[in-house]
This record gives structure tokens, C-alpha cells and sequence, in this order.
């Protein structure tokens, strides 16, 4: 996995303000990949992912996405309506995005709220594609 490691590093030296960057299968329940400035407790980590899959795949989620999909009159198959989650806490964005080669993979990243999002949700955007590619 060094060369996930390696593309989240690089993710993050590019993306405004960014203090961490993950990859996580939410179809397993795995984080695949993280890199971040600072030291987390492991316990914060491992709930990385089953939130990850709560936001992306939770039952109320999937249900408002067949909606949609419904509503636009799409197929109601694998595919994912919603693609980027943006949270924001008090001090931090956190996004959120289901890769494209792997609709069951999400990229993250976190960065400081006094970042720009526009230039965040840029910057994380552009990354994407090449993070997915160091799995």
C-alpha cells in the first residue's frame, strides 16, 4: 500500500490547508489508506470507515438516493446518486468522495475551515483520480 500512502501524501501537499487525507472501502468496513499531519487515537480511525459507510451507504441515505433516481426516472442499480459529502465541523471541512474506478472506495480529506472550499473541493477533485490510481 506504499503507493496509496504515497499519492495521499501527495494529495494532501497540493489541496489548501490540508491536514489529513484517507481511503476507505466501505464495502469491507477497511481504511485502505490515511496520512495526516498530526497523531489521531487509534480508536478515531477505526470509526473512520463505518462512518464513512454510514454517510455513503446508511439505510436513510440509500433510500433518498432510489428517490432520486426514481424521481429522474434512472435505473435503480449500482449507481451511486450521491458523490461528495462536504462536513463541516467548528474548525475543520471534511470531504468526502466516491472514487470512479471503484464506487464502493471513498477518498477524504481534511482541512483547516479557514481554507477556501471552493479552491478544497478543486484541489480534492483533481486528486482524486490519482489517489484511486495508487491502490
Amino acid at each position: 500500500m506504499s503507493d496509496l500512502d504515497n499519492t495521499i501524501q501527495e494529495a494532501i501537499t497540493t489541496i489548501p490547508e490540508c491536514l489529513a487525507g484517507g481511503y476507505v472501502d466501505i464495502s469491507s468496513g477497511m481504511l485502505l489508506g490515511i496520512k495526516t499531519v498530526d497523531s489521531h487515537p487509534d480508536e478515531v480511525l477505526e470509526m473512520l470507515a463505518a462512518a464513512t459507510a454510514d454517510l455513503f451507504q446508511g439505510p436513510n441515505v440509500v433510500s433518498i438516493e432510489n428517490m432520486f433516481k426514481k424521481a429522474r426516472g434512472l435505473p435503480l442499480d449500482d449507481f451511486h446518486y450521491f458523490q461528495e459529502i462536504i462536513v463541516n465541523s467548528e474548525n475543520l471541512i471534511h470531504v468526502f468522495m466516491r472514487a470512479k474506478a471503484h464506487q464502493d472506495h471513498v477518498v477524504t480529506f481534511v482541512c483547516r475551515k479557514t481554507a477556501n472550499l471552493g479552491m478544497v473541493l478543486t484541489k480534492a477533485r483533481t486528486a482524486l483520480s490519482t489517489v484511486e490510481a495508487g491502490l
